[in-house]
């Protein structure tokens, strides 16, 4: 069976991100919307699975996309005011980058069967 790296990727950062957030001495709204944002990736992936069409698929994978984005500025807004270092940074941004490329992927290819 194939391993399928959306979950494994998202569940990944919305796992990451929690324990970060959990060490963070950040303003509460920005911890908030990084939690909110990357679990939104997870959990809009997981429903995907089991959409009632194609469309309902790229809706929520759509959705991630954009929650993914979403994250990334996060991550660039703490990074930017200090409160994460470059190497954690980058970390969590190629991630985000791997997880954006195969909802890019998957969007294409949704399209083009509808």
């Amino acid at each position: 069976m194939n391993k399928n790296y959306l979950l494994v990727y998202s569940e990944q950062l919305a796992t990451d991100i929690e324990e970060l957030c959990t060490n963070l001495k950040a303003p509460t709204n920005t911890i908030f919307q990084l939690r909110k944002s990357s679990t939104s990736i997870y959990a809009n992936i997981c429903e995907a699975q089991y959409a009632q069409s194609k469309a309902d698929m790229l809706s929520k994978f759509s959705i991630s996309l954009k929650e993914c984005n979403e994250t990334e500025g996060w991550l660039k807004l703490l990074f930017n005011s200090k409160v994460i270092d470059e190497k954690t940074f980058k970390d969590y941004r190629n991630l985000c980058g791997r997880i954006r490329r195969l909802l890019i992927s998957s969007c294409k290819t949704l399209k083009d069967q509808l």
